[in-house]
């Protein structure tokens, strides 16, 4: 911007400039044609160039571009003029060229066409031959789409109706304000008089866009007609979730049950009350063209339902207090026809679903409401068998929801008998249920949902919210079929972006896969000598879920007094230790050792203690005498805090002086204590870090008034205080096994267990790295350490580490698991694109009973059609596969029993449990 600056005065003239002739000479003749002479008084506002013509060769060039707009030069200036006013007629019902003996004027010689360069007033001639077509044939086969089929007095070009279309999808304008638009475009100074065409505008947008989802569902190739279109028939299915018939293999159902997840069906219901409906209009006065073709259902049935099961009783949560439940008959629903929409969407790739869309009255608690949009959506897969249901409230909806499908009777067709159904909550609704909740419904938990965060909807929601303000001033009809529209096109760009979209996801999977199985792993090491036993029980529990829950804690709870009293004795404990080392002149050297360790963990305990210990030190460690000396002569006639006496242990010496030796026998005791100190000190740290986590989460539901929260805050700064009091003693043992460690020769295997200790590793054991997710979140390396839950260790932090476990399995799980259903749903995105195909070649030749020209647009309308998803197909396919590691890799199952699954072959029939697999070209 700040290089353009010193250029707009240029560019404030050259727009200037073009409000005059520019370079035109006033005398020069029109060069129209070869032989014109007229003065090129004119030009064209919408045609490319700045070129002056005058009337007659301006009206031969825009025969076929009848709504350019004009200017004419009158001496001094520029004024709009238009074609029609120069003489231009347009003429229908015949080819260019050919003459209409006996053209018809429309209706006052005035009649007005809609386009996105404004409202334009043109001189139309019908023709009124014997072989004419009715008028509104004529425009329509001019690319005009007229008002009305008798006697039609305006019209909207096609190219108006799909800008609008395409501009209402991405900025969800409204006609009015479209409207208002090119009304400005056409006049931006109030002078003109323009006649009001809003009317027509509002209905033949309607009908466009009914028109353009039959036209893409293939409903005019069908021979029966649009009238036998089926409910849910013109939605856009998504690719990638099962399709039985379009791309599944033959054998799915026959999977056995170790991957028998893979082809399940992920669905998410919501409820959104932004998109309500005041109370205007009927259904008996704005009737929705498409009776449940595409995404609501059909008004008809669903309000038997609801007049039929209104009554049923209000089910009061016994979750948390969650608003949609009991509070939704309090919300303010007063003028409203709807309070809101109800949906069942795709949870993995969020389509919307056919038949899945319906109103709200009075909000969703009534679940008879959703129980409709769900059965609904399900009656177009009655084959699936694994569907897994996620919804914000699913602890409370789905609890009776087999008892009330019995209320509901022959309206709804369910066959719960040979269904595998899993209920879920949305991970990010997830942390306002109850505990109980938060392990039972949870996606990072449960079998076979991979990566799922089952909040699809929600970013559906926010595509279409900006609609909202427009919609709920709608008829019902209307309102429905521009909803219908909108949910259209945004599974269409859902399907066109699948390609890079699963591509992005696939490798971010396999990154996090690789980190989370390895990270698992370690801790697996940790915990050897239980790990068999817990393996076995979260294994049993996703089998049978009725059994107990392992992520779920078995220790009753620490209270707060309880939490004190272990900090007293312990501390009571440390002074007790230092109490009891004696001394004596016959003091072995691992004693030594031992008791200077202690000595450095209590710098203030008497000086006389330490001149002591140092008198023995001297006869094993001669060479400190020489230290010591150095260290008076360096104070002069200062007093040292007993606290920074230097001690002069085997460590210390090795490292500041290296070339006095010490004896091996004093390092290799100093280094087997050191490697007990930091094993103590970890284990330390981690219990204490157990008790800041309970302290926390005590202090935050039962705390209440500043007295309390003092006293609580002392309690957890006297945690914080031996937490810090843990690193530096474990810090000191580790620098000290640094220095040790050449001189012993003992490599660097013990690295990999004692590493250096990071503030961020500090943290609890169900914490991760900030920004970290809980399907994201790292185990710090302190709880991956051996011996983590061995005998040594209470039985709250046994019960902890086993249930970091889960997760931590779990997560590896989920992940793999992702990898593998990215996989399987690439080949179910070509299977589909395939199966597509041939659906339109199917269709080329259906239609017998059309004319040849009619005939000849169907045919070609479904080889395009065709072609266009092969097209689809060739760019996913090239993309996926430019990259065989990422596709082919082998992926092993994670702690788990079941065997592994082969990949898929991308490209060719989906089928996850084929005997061999094609190897990736070399």
């Amino acid at each position: 911007m700040k290089l353009w600056l010193p250029y707009q005065e240029t560019f404030l003239h050259e727009l200037l400039r073009l409000s005059g002739l520019g370079d035109l000479d006033p005398l020069q003749a029109c060069r129209g044609t070869d032989h014109c002479i007229n003065l090129p008084d004119y030009r064209c506002r919408d045609c490319h160039g700045d070129f002056f013509y005058c009337k007659d060769c301006m009206i031969a060039s825009h025969q076929h571009n009848p709504l350019h707009r004009l200017e004419f030069w009158n001496g001094t200036h520029f004024v709009r003029q238009s074609l029609r006013e120069l003489g231009l007629r347009i003429q229908l019902g015949h080819r260019s060229g050919t003459q209409c003996f006996n053209p018809s004027p429309a209706h006052n010689d005035d009649f007005i066409v809609l386009d996105i360069s404004g409202v334009h007033s043109v001189a139309l001639n019908f023709c009124n031959c014997e072989t004419a077509l009715p008028h509104f044939i004529q425009l329509l086969r001019f690319q005009w789409y007229p008002a009305t089929t008798t006697f039609p007095k305006s019209a909207a070009t096609f190219r108006m109706l799909e800008y609008f279309q395409m501009l209402s999808f991405e900025s969800k304008r409204s006609v009015f304000e479209f409207y208002r638009t090119i009304s400005r475009l056409t006049d931006n100074t109030g002078i003109l008089t323009l006649k009001d065409r809003y009317d027509v505008i509002l209905r033949v947008v309607r009908q466009w866009r009914h028109l353009r989802s039959l036209k893409r569902a293939g409903r005019g190739h069908d021979p029966e007609g649009i009238l036998s279109t089926k409910e849910g028939e013109c939605a856009i299915l998504c690719p990638a979730c099962p399709q039985p018939g379009k791309n599944l293999p033959e054998d799915w159902k026959a999977a056995p049950p170790h991957i028998r997840w893979l082809y399940g069906k992920f669905v998410a219901a919501d409820a959104n009350f932004r998109m309500d409906r005041l109370n205007k209009s009927s259904e008996e006065s704005d009737p929705s063209l498409s009776s449940g073709w595409l995404y609501f259902v059909e008004q008809s049935k669903f309000k038997v339902i609801i007049d039929t099961f209104a009554h049923l009783p209000q089910e009061k949560s016994t979750c948390v207090s969650h608003n949609a439940v009991n509070l939704a008959d309090t919300k303010e629903a007063r003028g409203k026809a709807a309070t809101g929409i109800g949906t069942i969407d795709c949870a993995r790739h969020n389509f919307k679903l056919p038949t899945s869309v319906g109103d709200l009255q009075r909000g969703e608690s009534r679940y008879v409401n959703m129980d409709y949009f769900f059965f609904q959506s399900m009656r177009h897969d009655p084959e699936m068998i694994v569907l897994n249901v996620s919804y914000d409230i699913a602890c409370q909806w789905s609890r009776n929801l087999k008892t009330r499908v019995v209320a509901y009777g022959n309206a709804v067709n369910f066959d719960f008998q040979n269904k595998i159904i899993t209920y879920l909550v949305p991970k990010f609704h997830l942390a306002a249920h109850i505990l109980r909740c938060q392990t039972r419904y949870s996606f990072n938990l449960m079998k076979g949902m991979g990566r799922t965060d089952g909040e699809a909807v929600e970013r559906g929601w926010a595509n279409i919210n900006p609609a909202a303000s427009s919609t709920r001033e709608m008829g019902p009809g209307s309102r429905r079929d521009t909803l219908d529209d909108h949910f259209g096109d945004w599974n269409w760009k859902k399907e066109y972006h699948l390609g890079p979209a699963l591509l992005k996801k696939l490798k971010a999977a396999i990154e996090e896969r690789e980190k989370h199985v390895d990270d698992f792993n370690e801790l697996q090491l940790a915990v050897a000598s239980s790990a068999a036993t817990w393996q076995a029980e979260v294994e049993a529990w996703e089998e049978d879920s009725s059994l107990t829950n392992p992520f779920e804690s078995t220790v009753k709870t620490m209270s707060q007094a309880k939490v004190r009293l272990a900090l007293v004795q312990a501390e009571a404990a440390e002074l007790e230790r230092g109490i009891d080392h004696a001394l004596h002149p016959d003091v072995p050297p691992s004693v030594l050792i031992s008791v200077g360790l202690d000595l450095e963990d209590q710098h203030n305990s008497l000086r006389r203690r330490i001149e002591m210990w140092g008198k023995i030190q001297q006869l094993y460690i001669p060479t400190v005498v020489r230290l010591r000396m150095a260290d008076s002569a360096r104070l002069a006639d200062q007093e040292e805090p007993a606290s920074e006496i230097r001690l002069y242990l085997p460590s210390e010496i090795t490292s500041r002086y290296p070339s006095i030796s010490v004896n091996a026998t004093l390092r290799t005791y100093e280094w087997e204590l050191r490697t007990a100190q930091a094993s103590d000190s970890l284990n330390d740290m981690r219990h204490h870090l157990r008790l800041s986590t309970h302290l926390w989460g005590f202090k935050d539901r039962f705390i209440r008034g500043q007295r309390a929260n003092t006293r609580s805050r002392g309690v957890i700064n006297n945690v914080k205080a031996k937490i810090t009091m843990s690193k530096n003693r474990y810090n000191a043992a580790h620098a000290a096994m640094l220095a040790l460690s050449p001189g012993l020769n003992k490599g660097t295997e013990w690295k990999n267990v004692f590493r250096v200790l990071q503030n961020e590793d500090i943290r609890a054991i169900k914490d991760g790295l900030e920004g970290e997710s809980e399907g994201r979140r790292t185990l710090s390396w302190i709880w991956k350490t051996h011996q983590v839950a061995g005998e040594d260790n209470d039985e709250g932090l046994i019960d902890a580490t086993r249930i970091e476990w889960c997760r931590a399995r779990a997560r590896a799980n989920r992940w793999t698991e992702e990898v593998q259903l990215l996989r399987e749903e690439m080949c179910r995105v070509l299977a589909f694109l395939d199966w597509q195909a041939a659906w339109w070649e199917e269709r080329v030749d259906r239609r017998v009973d059309l004319d040849p020209a009619s005939a000849a647009g169907v045919r070609a309308y479904a080889h395009r059609q065709a072609a266009l998803r092969r097209e689809m197909r060739s760019n996913f396919l090239g993309m996926w596969t430019a990259d065989p590691e990422l596709l082919y890799t082998e992926i092993s199952a994670v702690a788990t029993s079941q065997p592994s699954i082969p990949p898929p072959v991308i490209g060719e029939p989906s089928s996850a449990f084929r005997v061999s697999i094609t190897p990736p070209p070399a």
